[in-house]
């Protein structure tokens, strides 16, 4: 299993949004300087989360994104397996191919799915805002 900049940074856009909640609908412009991500990939990442319904979008001059639903409702594995595919990481299991050590392989899959899956956006906004809490300007 390998994690991509397109895993990495539908999580970043996601986390964002779910900060920036609030705000109402928050343009890709917004999110890719905040972030510091290329607006253009952040527009390649944004037909796979509207596919699945992850993201509610507004057209017109107040338009941009949204989450559909609360932060605590997305779990991080699904975001993974829908913007990576397959999470496996023994690909020859996914193709059924037979291995003479199965169940370890079996398991170790067994046990990134199940780490992958107890994390929410949520988890990832509170980290988020941990790391600024004491960031005080003055």
């Amino acid at each position: 299993m390998k994690v991509s900049t397109r895993g990495r940074y539908a999580l970043k856009m996601l986390t964002d949004l779910a900060i920036h909640q609030g705000e109402g609908y928050i343009n890709l412009k917004e999110i890719s300087q905040r972030q510091g991500v290329s607006k253009k990939y952040l527009e390649q990442i944004v037909p796979i989360l509207n596919r699945e319904e992850i993201l509610q979008t507004s057209r017109g001059s107040q338009g941009g994104y949204r989450l559909a639903k609360r932060p605590n409702e997305y779990v991080i594995g699904d975001i993974l397996r829908l913007t990576e595919g397959s999470l496996t990481l023994a690909p020859w299991l996914d193709d059924g191919i037979d291995s003479s050590n199965m169940e370890f392989w079996a398991g170790l899959n067994k046990a990134v799915s199940a780490y992958l899956n107890q994390f929410t956006l949520q988890d990832l906004v509170d980290e988020e805002k941990s790391r600024y809490a004491y960031d005080y300007v003055i």
